[in-house]
């Protein structure tokens, strides 16, 4: 198989495992009300979690994450290499954002560029998360902890591996994450975003 041909098969893989509707399934799983139905309306951990139902919204993000984990670790499995297990992450990330299976208007993908980042540039991923648990902490702002995280990705990513192609990836799905939190963005500038446990909140999904 070409190289051509590689990436091909491994964006289509990474893009299918993300159109993986996990806040929908775990809702499903709990006989809880379609997440589209409420809240935010965003099938994402954080709106499935305005349902009380904390093991379903523990599940939610676990399997998105997983998501992204899983099109890395299969690619690079079967042999791909490097560069088409990060376009299957990326390509994961992607189908969760706009997947197919819930006519293209899915989550903000936070979960899922975690897990992505965990398995193809593990320590980048790991400044990520510690920059987001930061964030959290101090702030109570989940969205503005994502976001911290997100512009962390591409210049760890960097300067940890020195790959431009791992750079333009990660900035990539940075790029997207961020345009997914254009409201939360704006909550927080004019200071009417929702804290943690906040009833409004509306960050990561």
């Amino acid at each position: 198989m070409n190289s051509a041909s590689s990436f091909v098969l491994a964006i289509v893989l990474g893009y299918a495992l993300g159109c993986i509707p996990f806040a929908v399934v775990s809702s499903k799983v709990f006989g809880l009300p379609d997440p589209r139905s409420y809240g935010s309306g965003n099938p994402g951990a954080t709106n499935v979690l305005r349902s009380g139902n904390k093991k379903a919204a523990l599940m939610t993000l676990i399997g998105d994450a997983l998501k992204g984990v899983a099109a890395v670790l299969l690619v690079r499995a079967i042999g791909m290499g490097e560069v088409a297990a990060l376009l299957a992450g990326v390509a994961a990330f992607v189908g969760h954002v706009f997947p197919a299976t819930l006519g293209f208007r899915g989550g903000k993908g936070v979960a899922t560029a975690a897990g992505v980042m965990l398995a193809a540039v593990p320590w980048a991923g790991v400044i990520a998360l510690g920059l987001w648990l930061a964030v959290a902490f101090i702030t109570r702002y989940s969205s503005l902890a994502a976001l911290v995280a997100a512009c962390s990705a591409p210049i760890s990513g960097l300067l940890l591996t020195g790959s431009a192609t791992v750079c333009g990836a990660l900035a990539a799905m940075s790029g997207l994450l961020i345009w997914r939190h254009a409201d939360n963005i704006r909550r927080l500038m004019n200071g009417t975003e929702s804290r943690i446990g906040g009833k409004k909140a509306q960050s990561a999904g």
